[in-house]
């Protein structure tokens, strides 16, 4: 015996189905597990049958068009198909849980992609399938891109990939969660992503900055940002906020630094701001490279920062990365282009797997 998958159209009628199956079993063909998915031209039928050894692809197609099938893929199975769709779904959950950067290989696996590749751009309203293709916005920005040559897409195929992007994307936001930095001359900062309730803790950073640390961040002068830009800045479209939070005696917790990183095509800008007795701890280099790291998972090809020429400790910070950088100076302004190491996404989505 033989193990084949089987995909045809049947028409949604009472009764079809059945003369589907009849007709396979005439053949001797047994069929060991079948998924149903709904579409606009019919109900699409996944079959795994185990097939007497002198019954060809051939015979099975002709098989299926006598049962009233349409539409009709054939192709030999393992035995690994033997393993039910939610059992491979969880397996291939577990292991994105373990690392969220192999979303890329975990797509193709579970629907068996031809190619799977990430792209810098949003999926937009050209998102979904498109019977071979498929067109997913990753959440963590960009999107993915699946080609299958045979049988097409389905929805329910797109509801699971859908599903396993977003899981993929909790999982690394979790991943990104709380973690504590012991600086240099030992003091200790927590950092997490940003949200929106942050924003009274990041209103007092500004407050508490001088005008000149706020001028730097800015660059266009030294007020602080209004709440709305506050908010923009905490929960970007694209992008990532990191927050580094001290304990103050007597005070309780407060924001000492903000990071952004805000992406755009296949480059983010970056931004540091940290508030002055918290400066020269080696904070803003910490955070910057945080967001190097990410970045790099996301798949992005640049960095870019705006630096006043005569802001020496960012220059240094920057330097510090010890990547080549280029500068380009316009009047008192340097703009730094940061390179990152990004890994050819072809079946393994964003970064290597």
């Amino acid at each position: 015996m033989t193990l084949w998958r089987i995909r045809a159209t049947v028409d949604d009628r009472p009764g079809y189905l059945s003369v589907l199956t009849a007709s396979l079993a005439l053949r001797g063909v047994n069929i060991l597990a079948v998924q149903v998915h709904t579409t606009e031209r019919g109900a699409v039928d996944d079959f795994l049958v185990d097939a007497p050894d002198t019954l060809d692809e051939a015979g099975l197609v002709a098989a299926v068009q006598r049962g009233r099938g349409r539409d009709c893929w054939v192709a030999r199975s393992e035995a690994r198909g033997l393993a039910d769709q939610p059992t491979r779904a969880l397996g291939l959950a577990t292991r994105l849980v373990r690392d969220p950067d192999s979303t890329g290989e975990a797509l193709r696996a579970l629907l068996g992609a031809d190619a799977v590749t990430w792209r810098p751009a949003s999926a937009g309203s050209g998102g979904g399938l498109a019977d071979t293709t498929m067109l997913l916005d990753d959440p963590a920005g960009g999107s993915f891109a699946l080609r299958r040559a045979v049988p097409g897409f389905t929805p329910a195929e797109y509801a699971r990939a859908q599903a396993l992007v977003e899981l993929s994307a909790a999982v690394a936001r979790r991943a990104a969660e709380q973690v504590t930095l012991v600086l240099p001359g030992g003091a200790e900062a927590a950092v997490r992503p940003a949200t929106a309730d942050d924003l009274p803790g990041v209103a007092e950073l500004h407050e508490r900055c001088s005008a000149r640390s706020r001028h730097r961040r800015y660059l266009g002068g030294a007020a602080a940002p209004s709440p709305a830009r506050l908010r923009r800045l905490l929960e970007p479209a694209r992008g990532l906020t990191l927050l580094a939070t001290a304990g103050d005696v007597g005070s309780g917790e407060s924001v000492v630094a903000m990071a952004n990183l805000l992406a755009e095509g296949d480059e983010a800008e970056v931004a540091l701001l940290v508030r002055d007795d918290w400066q020269r701890r080696g904070l803003g280099p910490a955070l910057l490279r945080r967001l190097v790291r990410h970045a790099e998972r996301a798949g992005y090809a640049a960095l870019v920062l705006h630096v006043h020429a005569e802001n020496a400790p960012m220059l240094r910070t920057v330097r510090r990365l010890g990547r080549p950088t280029p500068a380009e100076r316009d009047g008192a302004l340097v703009t730094l282009t940061v390179p990152l190491t990004v890994g050819v996404p072809t079946v393994n989505g964003r970064g290597p797997c």
